[in-house]
């Protein structure tokens, strides 16, 4: 791969999915792309390059969607988890007690294991959300992940990363070499194709947004950009939960860190938010979903 072919692709995945790759990332550019040049018939990245340059769309789906898949697992971090069991779903339950209702949003849900997640630990509060309306939305760039998280079949590997066996034997049927969640769990969440750097404002309001893992790969103005808009998307005495390497300090008062729970914030006042400039730099350019844990 040559320096103009590296800034080129550079400059194409930070416009198209966000994603900003450092100088010194040729060599994951050329591990994930050149299979996948090779898988749809061309040379090399030379001649990926030219056809994305040439604006063959579904190259550009693919190659996207090769550089943003990241790993998850079930229950990936235990923290957030216990937060959204011990803290956040209590107050929640309080809050809403009239309404008897409460909407998450799983931004970046990738294959479904954090939104699954979720949906286990909601089950397992058992009769204290009985008569509930219950919404999950996972959404993420890709279609690839998003149809497997749709089936929510899983490898034995894929199981035991995570998953506590009382909730594998609970929620999950065994077929040959693979686990399949139970259609209740799977009908609880709405798998939704979504780019972070396109508007979101169509998904309405949410008590609790997990939007863990992603924002990491993004410059600082496209992460002020979509803390701004995240800001607009969720309820005054709502949850943000960003993954442990992540944080709105330094970049945004929007919202506030909660002392002593790490990753878990609150929105301050929704009309500062509502003030705030949308970035030049960040503005949306392609309507797919952004993917990783």
């Amino acid at each position: 791969m040559t320096p103009t072919e590296y800034e080129y692709l550079r400059k194409f995945l930070k416009d198209n999915s966000g994603l900003d790759l450092s100088a010194d990332k040729q060599y994951l550019i050329e591990s994930r792309l050149l299979p996948l040049a090779r898988k749809t018939g061309l040379s090399g990245i030379a001649e990926l390059v030219q056809k994305l340059q040439a604006g063959s769309r579904m190259l550009i789906t693919d190659v996207v969607e090769a550089m943003t898949t990241n790993e998850t697992f079930f229950f990936r971090d235990k923290v957030p988890f216990d937060h959204f069991r011990d803290h956040i779903m209590p107050e929640i339950i309080k809050a809403r007690a009239n309404r008897r209702s409460v909407r998450i949003w799983c931004a970046a849900g990738s294959t479904g294991q954090e939104p699954y997640s979720l949906a286990m630990c909601l089950k397992e509060m058992g009769a204290a959300l009985t008569g509930w309306r219950v919404e999950i939305i996972a959404t993420d760039l890709s279609q690839e992940v998003l149809e497997k998280a749709r089936a929510g079949i899983y490898s034995q590997f894929e199981v035991q990363r995570g998953l506590p066996i009382q909730m594998l034997v609970k929620y999950f049927k065994q077929t040959g070499e693979t686990w399949q969640i139970n259609p209740e769990l799977r009908a609880m969440i709405q798998h939704r194709q979504l780019n972070l750097l396109h508007d979101f404002a169509q998904f309405g309001t949410f008590d609790v947004i997990f939007c863990r893992n992603v924002l990491i790969y993004f410059d600082q103005d496209t992460k002020i950009n979509i803390f701004n808009r995240l800001a607009r998307q969720i309820e005054p005495d709502g949850f943000l939960v960003l993954g442990a390497a992540e944080t709105v300090v330094g970049l945004t008062d929007t919202f506030r860190p909660i002392p002593e729970r790490r990753g878990l914030y609150k929105p301050n006042d929704p009309r500062a938010a509502a003030a705030k400039p949308v970035l030049a730099a960040a503005a949306p350019r392609m309507a797919a979903a952004m993917a990783g844990q």
